[in-house]
């Protein structure tokens, strides 16, 4: 834990020196830019090497080590075509089954991802990925790796809803679908969320809202369709997270204090601010669907963008500094919660181990 803790701080505090609004002057790169660049590389690297080097952390490495092995014995797998590709590449390359390049593969691109969308589209880089690190995205790139890498494409997605590029967007989440075809789910629900809603049709979105809780079966059903390796698994018996309705609903509280004045009319506030309603609405009426945080959390990703545009659009210096202050704390307990569940087997990111110093227990292919 106390590796964790220092890579978050570390990390942060070189964030903190990063300014992703620089002043730009022809033909020089001015002092501003080269401390990006040094600060940007640095942090690329903390992260990249400590997830690159963990040995059995996360708590499905066994499992995925398990379908890499499989894929390279051209058996089944329910991983889609371009991690199988991806694996079949690397095997071939390497000469031997080099799963700890694929997972070093899934860490350099994926952490790429998240930085790039965080320099290109945040109002504040510090406070941006002060969120990304104490909200835990970064340290649950260590389980699930292929959504992971999906949450990341559709973090960096967002520029091109918010600019109307819808050919960019539909292509890179096509692209970005032969990893984790979740990331399809984002086509309808980023481009309802794009919509200036009249108050009339949000009220019949509302009404046809009410039918998750009297046609559970039909979506259920619906679901297995879309998903036919969920059927007859642990994963349709739902479950939700009152932490993340918790945190959807204070956004949703303070945004409202910025409406009229900062949101309606903004396209990139709009889509921020329907992000998360719809996030909302998924979480206390949809809870019955399987591992519906998956799909929440392509909506609540967007909180670390959404928040610290809020807090600048404060005019007022004090309330200013008293709602970073407020989310700053709110944050860090996160962390903290975050932490305390580190062991858990739905986790599993402790205790850390590497390649340096462990070895890899047996799969099941192993085992047989």
């Amino acid at each position: 834990m106390v590796l964790y803790f220092s890579v978050a701080v570390g990390t942060i505090l070189l964030a903190g020196m990063v300014d992703n609004h620089p002043h730009i002057q022809a033909y020089k790169i001015t002092r501003q830019q080269m401390c990006n660049r040094i600060c940007l590389a640095a942090i690329f690297f903390i992260l990249s090497a400590v997830s690159a080097s963990r040995l059995n952390v996360g708590n499905d490495y066994a499992k995925y080590v398990e379908f890499m092995h499989l894929v390279n014995c051209d058996a089944y797998v329910p991983t889609e075509a371009g991690f199988n590709l991806l694996v079949k590449v690397i095997y071939g390359i390497s000469g031997f089954e080099n799963f700890l390049l694929v997972f070093a593969v899934y860490a350099f691109v994926t952490i790429f991802l998240f930085m790039l969308a965080i320099y290109e589209q945040s109002d504040e880089f510090p406070l941006t990925f002060f969120l990304f690190m104490t909200l835990g995205y970064y340290f649950q790139t260590f389980s699930t790796v292929r959504y992971y890498l999906a949450l990341a494409i559709a973090l960096y997605s967002m520029k091109f809803v918010i600019r109307k590029q819808w050919v960019r967007f539909v292509l890179l989440v096509i692209l970005g679908s032969f990893f984790h075809k979740s990331l399809l789910v984002v086509l309808p629900l980023y481009l309802l969320a794009s919509v200036a809603w009249k108050r009339w049709q949000l009220a019949l979105i509302g009404l046809f809202c009410t039918t998750f809780l009297f046609l559970q079966d039909f979506y259920l059903k619906l679901a297995v369709f879309l998903y036919p390796s969920y059927e007859d698994t642990e994963y349709l018996e739902g479950g939700t997270s009152y932490i993340n309705i918790l945190r959807c609903a204070a956004v949703f509280v303070l945004s409202l204090f910025y409406y009229r004045r900062s949101i309606r009319g903004n396209r990139k506030m709009q889509f921020y601010f329907y992000l998360n309603l719809g996030a909302l609405v998924l979480y206390t009426l949809c809870s019955f669907l399987p591992v519906i945080s998956r799909i929440g959390y392509y909506l609540t990703v967007s909180h670390i963008f959404f928040l610290p545009a809020l807090i600048g659009e404060t005019e007022n210096e004090k309330l200013r500094k008293f709602l970073r202050f407020g989310m700053i704390v709110a944050a860090i307990l996160y962390f903290l919660l975050f932490m305390s569940r580190a062991y858990d087997d739905g986790l599993r990111i402790l205790p850390y181990q590497s390649f340096f110093f462990h070895h890899m227990v047996d799969i099941i292919s192993d085992r047989s």
